[in-house]
C-alpha cells in the first residue's frame, strides 16, 4: 500500500529523532568517561599526599631524632622553671625524707632559671636565675647546688644536695649540745628530725674536720657564726685567712699571701666584702648529716627549689628491679614535705 506523503514526512522526522538521541547519549557517555578519567589522577594524589610519610630509613630516622629532641628540650624547659623531679640518696634528712624518696620540687618559688645540668650526662650549663618570690626562709626544706667539700674552691662534680635552712643571711648560728639558737633565740627541732644522746666532745677530731679550717668546731658544738651576708665587711689576717680563702675562691677571685701581705686578684687587701647572700643547711637526721657544719655556707643563689611531695619511694640501692619494688613504701606515696 502506498503511503501518503505526510506518513513519509514523519518516518522520516522519527528517524531523524532516533539519530539525534543517539549522538546525546553517546556523547554523556564520553563526557562522563573524561569526567571519570580527569578525576582519577587528583585521587591518586590527594591519596599519596594523605598518606605522606617517610618512606627511607634515614627519614624515618631524621623524623624519630627531631621528636625526641623536641621533647628533650621541652623537659629541659619545664625542669628549669616549674618543677622538677629529684631523688634523695642519703639518709640525711631522716625521717622528714628518706633514701630512695622521689620528690617533685617547687622551683617557681626562688626563681625559675633556664637548664642549669644536661640530664643524664650530669653536664652543667651556664644559666640564668629569674627572679623569685622569696627567698629560703628558716625552717625551709632546699634543694641546692652543691657548693663542694670544705677544701673545694670548686665541686668534683655538679651535684644536687636537700637539706634544711636553719640560718639566713646576717643570722648568727650557735650549736650547744645540739641545739641551735639563731641570734640567741633556741630554734625548734624538726618534727620528724632524729638524734642521739651521745654529744661529741670538744677535743674530738671532729673538730678537724668541720667548716671552717681552724675554728676547732665540732658538730654538736659548733659557733658562734655569722652567715655572710651581702655587704659584710671581713677583716682579712695571716692569722685567720686560712678560715676565709676558699670562701672567697667560691665568689671567683685568686687569693695568695706573700711577705706576710694578703693579695686578692693581685691587689693587697686587708678586708674583704661579700658579693652574695648565704644560707646554712643542716639535715634533720643531725648526727648522720654531713652539710654546713662540715663545708659551709650555701649560696642563696644556688638555691633551686623546695620538695613538694613524694611521688614514689622505694630502696635505690638495690641492684634487681623485683628486689627494689619489694621494697615500695605505699604509706609515704603522696607525702607532703614540710
Amino acid at each position: 500500500m502506498a503511503k501518503s506523503l505526510d506518513q513519509i514526512r514523519a518516518e522520516a522526522k522519527r528517524d531523524a529523532d532516533r539519530k539525534k538521541n543517539g549522538k546525546s547519549s553517546s556523547k554523556g557517555k564520553a563526557a562522563n568517561e573524561r569526567i571519570s578519567l580527569e578525576k582519577k589522577p587528583t585521587n591518586e594524589k590527594n591519596t599519596q599526599s594523605d598518606g605522606d610519610f617517610p618512606q627511607t630509613f634515614g627519614e624515618l630516622a631524621l623524623s624519630w631524632t627531631r621528636t625526641i629532641l623536641g621533647a628533650f628540650v621541652m623537659v629541659m624547659i619545664l625542669n628549669g622553671v616549674l618543677v622538677a623531679s629529684f631523688v634523695v640518696p642519703t639518709g640525711s634528712m631522716e625521717t622528714t625524707v628518706m633514701t630512695g624518696d622521689f620528690l617533685f620540687v617547687n622551683k617557681f618559688l626562688f626563681g625559675p632559671s633556664t637548664p642549669q645540668m644536661i640530664p643524664i650526662l650530669n653536664i652543667p650549663l651556664p644559666y640564668y636565675r629569674f627572679p623569685g618570690l622569696r627567698k629560703p626562709e628558716k625552717g625551709d626544706v632546699i634543694v641546692f647546688i652543691f657548693p663542694g667539700n670544705r677544701d673545694e674552691a670548686k665541686p668534683q662534680e655538679f651535684q644536687y644536695y636537700l637539706k634544711r635552712c636553719v640560718a639566713t643571711a646576717g643570722d648568727t648560728l650557735t650549736i650547744r649540745n645540739k641545739q641551735i639558737f639563731i641570734n640567741s633565740v633556741a630554734s625548734a627541732f624538726p618534727p620528724e628530725g632524729r638524734t642521739s644522746s651521745f654529744i661529741e666532745p670538744s677535743d674530738s677530731d671532729d673538730r678537724f674536720r668541720t667548716f671552717p679550717i681552724g675554728a676547732g668546731f665540732t658538730r654538736d658544738n659548733y659557733g658562734p657564726i655569722r652567715i655572710p651576708k651581702q655587704g659584710d665587711i671581713i677583716e682579712l689576717t695571716p692569722v685567720n685567712l686560712a678560715q676565709w680563702e676558699i670562701f672567697i675562691r667560691r665568689e671567683g677571685h685568686e687569693i695568695t699571701i706573700g711577705d706576710g701581705k694578703i693579695l686578692i686578684d693581685g691587689k693587697e687587701s686587708t678586708r674583704y666584702t661579700v658579693q652574695r647572700d648565704y644560707c646554712f643547711g643542716m639535715g634533720d637526721n643531725r648526727d648522720n648529716s654531713l652539710d654546713s657544719r662540715y663545708w659551709g655556707f650555701v649560696p642563696v643563689a644556688d638555691v633551686v627549689g623546695t620538695p613538694l611531695i613524694v611521688y614514689w619511694s622505694w630502696e635505690t640501692n638495690l641492684p634487681n628491679l623485683f628486689d627494689k619494688f619489694a621494697t615500695l613504701r605505699p604509706s609515704r606515696l603522696g607525702k607532703v614535705i614540710h
